[in-house]
């Protein structure tokens, strides 16, 4: 294996190089993650008075992926919305959406995504924003959840493991990297798989962590070591892979159930059983370093994909006191 030129084409991929859109526009709005809410974070996260968290997350989803494939964008729009909820140690409580078609029947699809995935994870559906006149069909959700104890994507730490813990029961979509495990699955199984992060966080298992996003693995690794300021080196040999999916596509891929957990190294057994009697695969890729890089290792090959330090990605960071 190439790792260098692994690394080189990951860092040119389109969905690794979209989130640096994020630092313009928070940029734009003069917020950083030391503002309410801690924007960086998979959700905002926001102090109720009894102690526990009041969270809020959305979603808007690409244009393209909408058009060409309705049911599942309105699907998708509850899905990764919960997974933003479950990677703070929260539940979800609720859901509102925002649609916009050139009338109700190129509407119609994309709604009901919206309402086969409601029912099928659980979670209302309480209001939103339609409009039947628009030229094209786009769609945004948000989501409101709570959580008594927080994973945050600012408390990694050098010589944490990083675990990923990602459902490989499933297959690729038609178009883009989306891996969807969660259209054959029992409902109640996928209902139990969203309690797994709360019970994780609220034991003391898990300090760190994020949802895997459009960036995949190699792409959220590097939000959430920048965002701690620490760096990771990722053992290629070690990441685990669906049957004949190829390990560049898999590391930029966005699973319909997937989180990088930094764990101490003490908890990180404990931490992959407990998905491993779900079923879910999850097993430590690599450790944080005291540093500002994502490197990948294979066969005492080393690689940097990604330094923050000289090339920022999402510019969300802050100081953290490292325990």
């Amino acid at each position: 294996m190439d790792v260098h030129a692994l690394a080189a084409a990951l860092a040119a991929h389109p969905s690794i190089r979209s989130k640096l859109d994020i630092a313009g526009t928070t940029r734009a709005l003069s917020i950083s993650a030391g503002t309410a809410g801690t924007p960086g974070d998979d959700a905002a996260a926001i102090p109720a008075p009894d102690g526990t968290w009041d969270l809020l997350a959305g979603e808007g989803f690409m244009p393209q992926f909408v058009q060409d494939d309705p049911w599942f964008a309105g699907w998708c729009g509850v899905m990764v919305n919960l997974s933003d909820i479950a990677a703070m140690g929260g539940r979800a409580t609720a859901l509102l959406d925002a649609v916009w078609a050139p009338d109700a029947a190129s509407a119609e699809p994309l709604l009901t995504g919206l309402r086969d995935a409601a029912m099928t994870y659980g979670v209302p559906i309480v209001g939103g924003h339609t409009n039947l006149r628009s030229k094209d069909l786009n769609l945004a959700v948000s989501v409101m959840g709570r959580a008594k104890r927080l994973i945050s994507s600012f408390a990694a730490a050098p010589g944490h493991l990083l675990i990923a813990a990602i459902d490989h029961r499933g297959q690729y979509r038609p178009s883009f990297d989306n891996w969807c495990a969660a259209l054959d699955a029992p409902h109640e199984r996928l209902r139990r798989d969203y309690e797994i992060l709360p019970e994780l966080a609220e034991a003391g298992l898990v300090d760190a962590g994020k949802d895997i996003s459009q960036g995949g693995i190699i792409g959220t690794a590097l939000m959430l070591a920048e965002s701690s300021r620490c760096g990771f080196d990722i053992a290629l040999a070690d990441i685990p892979l669906p049957q004949g999916v190829q390990l560049e596509r898999w590391l930029r891929s966005f699973p319909s159930f997937g989180f990088l957990l930094s764990v101490r190294p003490e908890r990180a057994e404990d931490v992959c059983d407990v998905f491993a009697a779900r079923g879910i695969s999850a097993a430590a890729i690599g450790h944080a370093t005291d540093s500002s890089r994502i490197d990948l290792t294979s066969g005492g090959a080393r690689a940097t994909f990604w330094d923050y330090a000289a090339a920022p990605y999402i510019a969300l960071a802050k100081e953290i006191a490292h325990a």
